[in-house]
């Protein structure tokens, strides 16, 4: 059963930087890859970013030119890496392969971002 864990979720002011982590207990393998998602305050689960096996990357336009994926595959470990950060940024981070596995979603983390 693939278990994966977010962290580095956090309170950081609008303008500041932010490194997820996305820790998985067994190597995904995945054509599409794995991705970044984010639960609004209004309940959406949006699409954020994605590393295909390939190590192509994908971002959604409201993150594109700020945020950059990344992977570590010795260490099953998926990075979002979150610059200029915006209020509207703020979230439930989580990671999931791509299109997302219903069984797959973790606990998520949390980003606030103050204006």
């Amino acid at each position: 059963q693939v278990q994966l864990v977010e962290s580095g979720g956090g309170l950081v002011q609008a303008g500041g930087s932010r490194r997820l982590s996305c820790t998985a207990n067994e190597r995904i393998a995945v054509f599409n890859g794995m991705a970044w998602y984010r639960l609004t305050s209004g309940n959406q689960r949006e699409f954020v970013a994605r590393i295909s096996d390939s190590g192509r990357t994908y971002y959604a336009d409201s993150v594109k030119d700020r945020f950059t994926v990344s992977r570590d595959n010795p260490k099953n470990t998926y990075y979002l890496q979150m610059n200029d950060l915006k209020p509207e940024d703020t979230a439930v981070y989580y990671c999931n392969i791509f299109p997302p596995n219903q069984n797959y979603w973790g606990q998520g983390t949390q980003v606030t971002v103050s204006s």
